[in-house]
Formats: structure tokens, sequence, C-alpha cells
């Protein structure tokens, strides 16, 4: 099981392998990694490793990303350089859930597991729930755990249906796989969610990725709840079952500990959290920090202490832009902070802590030479550190107020809360705002600080700033802060006399 509030570090993996057998100059696969790389891994105090794109990818698909000229174009923005044997197919057109033979293949991953297993860190994995690649073996030998088609329809609307390419499709069309508001991905084919073959062979897949990691995270999993499906799809009549209830129910019966995570949008979240799942992903605090106002962001945070222990924060990952071109360097690790300082899971990015710029296309297999920002990598190196303690993990999230001072000040922006566990307290202080100073007073509120006659403040990035409060004045007056835009603090708090 993992801690309360677990961090987990996001893997691109066959670019990060390719980087480790330049280093190491030999043909490494994930059997053969040295004890230095699992070492370093742990040094990150992470609780989870997700290895996004192990599985095998469809040779067909990989022709396909090969010549399509939009993607070419973001191939070229990303590596001008890239050649056509970097260009490796999209992992989310999955061609056979098995462990890619370019990694080692399934005894490598057991291996690579049981070496993370040592460092006590779990291993996630993929699972692409709403579509399989257009050469999967389903097309075969499950063709009614897709959606069909007929010639016909597949002659009126080409980006929508094609004539499956193995031979022993015989011949027969399915629907790309789709997302309702965009383009059908044309590597795909769609799984039928109504369908009791396909929440079969779903549900042994499952079953078998089971038995080698931790837990999955399901990629844009909403698209299977019954209603999205149903009017993506016009398929009015409702199984009695949700998808997500039915699949996740039987792979518990099986393996109870298994940890499911859902890539989900469109404020989906709670459903998908009632459906079964462990952890969602927050893209709306994603969202409010990248484009709303302080107000909106404090607003979020408000939401049950159960429900945010059960979101998944993050600044970056595959999908998203690199957090030093989104949120550039000061707000990004004012955001990232904050994400890692809530409850919930925080989703870390490879590359993310050495300040990478530049947003990799999942279907390219090399990326461009980038200079550590050693800043970042600075400030990413103390906030592990210091997120890893238990206060963190075991202690007691509590959202503050913030007042303004009595000449008047700009104390809308501040965000404000505490960790405590037992004696010991951390104040995290935040300025939301992207262009403006804040100044106010932090209001603690704790009846317990009343078990000492003053309180020391230290700053945790910076242990030479540290003040003194007596307690009546800390009670009555609370905490002053001045932040500039984008500023934090996190703050140390412990007894100086009793």
């Amino acid at each position: 099981m993992l801690r309360n509030n677990p961090l987990l570090y996001e893997i691109n993996t066959w670019v990060w392998l390719e980087e480790l057998r330049q280093r190491y100059n030999q043909p490494l696969t994930l059997a053969d990694l040295p004890d230095e790389v699992f070492d370093e891994l742990a040094g990150l105090h992470i609780d989870a490793v997700w290895l996004m794109g192990i599985w095998e990818r469809s040779p067909h698909g990989r022709e396909i990303a090969r010549h399509l000229n939009f993607l070419i174009e973001e191939y070229r923005r990303a590596l001008p350089s890239v050649t056509q044997a970097q260009i490796i197919g999209s992992p989310y057109a999955v061609y056979r859930y098995a462990v890619d033979a370019h990694y080692g293949g399934r005894e490598a991953l057991a291996s690579f597991r049981r070496k993370l297993a040592e460092r006590g860190i779990k291993l996630i994995l993929d699972f692409v729930p709403n579509h399989v690649a257009v050469d999967h073996h389903w097309t075969a030998d499950a063709p009614d755990a897709l959606i069909q088609a007929t010639p016909e329809q597949a002659a009126a609307q080409p980006n929508l249906y094609f004539a499956a390419p193995r031979p022993e499709a015989n011949g027969r069309y399915f629907a790309h796989g789709r997302d309702p508001y965009f383009p059908a991905w044309s590597d795909t084919a769609q799984v039928d969610a109504f369908s009791p073959l396909a929440r079969q062979v779903t549900l042994q897949t499952l079953c078998e990725i089971a038995e080698q990691c931790d837990g999955v995270r399901c990629d844009m999993a909403m698209l299977l709840v019954n209603r999205v499906f149903s009017q993506t799809w016009q398929r009015p009549e409702l199984p009695d079952q949700e998808f997500w209830i039915e699949v996740i129910g039987g792979v518990r019966a099986q393996h109870p500990d298994f940890l499911f995570m859902a890539e989900v949008y469109w404020d989906m979240e709670a459903e998908l959290l009632a459906q079964g799942f462990d952890y969602t992903y927050d893209k709306r605090l994603y969202d409010r920090l990248l484009h709303e106002s302080p107000a909106a962001v404090r607003d979020h945070l408000t939401a049950a202490l159960s429900y945010q222990r059960r979101m998944v924060r993050f600044t970056e990952n595959h999908d998203e832009a690199r957090s030093m071109a989104s949120f550039g360097r000061t707000r990004g690790h004012m955001a990232a902070l904050l994400c890692a300082t809530l409850p919930g899971m925080t989703l870390f990015y490879e590359g993310q802590f050495e300040g990478r710029r530049v947003k990799l296309p999942v279907q390219l297999g090399a990326r461009p030479h980038e200079p550590v920002e050693l800043e970042t990598q600075a400030f990413y190196r103390a906030l592990l550190a210091e997120v890893d303690a238990p206060i963190y993990h075991e202690g007691v999230f509590n959202l503050l107020g913030t007042l303004p001072l009595s000449g008047g000040s700009h104390n809308e922006p501040l965000l404000a809360y505490t960790w405590t566990l037992g004696d010991e307290r951390r104040l995290i202080a935040l300025n939301l705002s992207r262009d403006s100073a804040a100044q106010g007073r932090v209001m603690l509120g704790d009846p317990a600080l009343g078990g000492a006659t003053a309180w020391r403040f230290s700053d945790v990035f910076n242990r030479a700033e540290t003040f003194v409060i007596p307690t009546d004045s800390l009670l009555s007056g609370g905490v002053y802060a001045s932040l500039p835009p984008n500023g934090f603090k996190v703050y140390q708090i412990q007894a100086a006399e009793r």
C-alpha cells in the first residue's frame, strides 16, 4: 500500500532507457540497469514510478505516425533533427499488452519491479480502456469487443471507420477510438464499452497486468462511463452496470490491493471515484493555477478532505506543456510546491526536476538535449526532501484564513495552510498572484499553541530566516506574511519557550 499523499514519478520509458544506454554505453534492458539508477530513484523520496509506454506499440500505428503531416510538424518543433527511426508510434495505440522487447520483455519488467520494491517503491503502468491499436488482435479474435462498421460507413466516413489491416480480421471494418470533442485517433480501434465481451476481455487483460505491477493509470477513463459512451456513440440502451464498477470490481476480487488511477476531465472526478477509482487527475486545479484567479484556486481547496486526498495534483505530465514553458520558473516552483504540500497524490514528470522546456510528442523515442536548470534542480531537491517528512503523510491539514493589515493591504492572493503531527507543525504561505505582491496576516487559530509562551518560525528553504512570536501575539494577530508575486514560505513551527 502507498502512504497517504504519495509522490508519483512518471517516466517516458523509451526515451529514459535510451539515455541510460548512452550514459552507460551498454545495450541495457530494464533488467540490466545498475543499482545506481534505482538508488537515484529512491533518492527522490518517491512512493511509486509510472513507466509510461511499456507495452508493445502498433506496427501499423507507427507507420501512421510517420506520415501524418500535423504530427510531423509537431515532431520537428520538439526535435528539429528528427529521423524516421526516432518516430516509434504512440504508446496509447497498444498492439498487445505485452512488455515491449525493446525493454527486455516481461521478465525484465519483473526484475525492475523487484528492485523498486527493495527500495519501497511501487510500480504503476498504463492501461488504455477506450481503444486498442488498429492492428490489435481483438480485431481478429474478439471483434465483438470493438465497435464494428459496414463498408458503406467506412466509405462515407473514412476518418471515423477503417478496414482492419490484420489478414485474420477477414475484411472487417471498425470504428476508430475517439473523444467526442476531437477528431478520431486514426491509429486506434474503439472498444465497445457496452459489449459483454469487451468487459470480459478488459477484465482478463487487467488481471494479467495486475500480476506485473501495483496499479494502473487508466487513460481517458471518463470515456467509458455509460452516459458518456452512450452520447458519444448514440447508444441509448444503457447496460445495467457501469463499465468501471464491473471491471474494477472483477479485478479487486482477485487483486484486492491493486490501485486504479483515472485520467479524467469534464468535472467527472467524483463520478469516477464513486465507480471504484482510488485516485483521479485534478486537472481543474492545474487549469486554475495556469489561467484563473487566486480566489478560484482557494475555492477549489475548500472541498472536503476525503475528496482532496484522492486527487492527483500536477503541474506537468506527458500530455501537458512543460511547467517551465507554461508557468515559467517562478510560478512553476510555487505551483509545484502547492501541489506537493496539499492532500492527495502528487505527480511529477521525468525532466521536470531538471527544468526541461520541450514537450515531447509521445510518438518520439528521442528528445533534444537541454541543459540542466540548476536553480530548478536545487529547488526540487529541497522540495522532495521536505515533503518526505511524515507530517505531510500522517499529519492533519488545515486551510487557514488571512486578514488585511490594519492600514489595509493586498491580502486577497494569499493562501495559507498548516500541517500538524503531534508537536510538529508546518505553515505554508503562498502568493497566488502572478504580478502583484501580497501582504496580510495569517490566522493560525490553533488552541494547542497555548502550550508554550512563544513560538519559533524557521524557513525550511532558508534556515537563516528565523523569528519568534509570543503566543498571545500569535493567537490574536496571527503571522505577518509579505510575499512577492508567486512567492512562498514554508515554516517549521517549534516551541521557543515553555
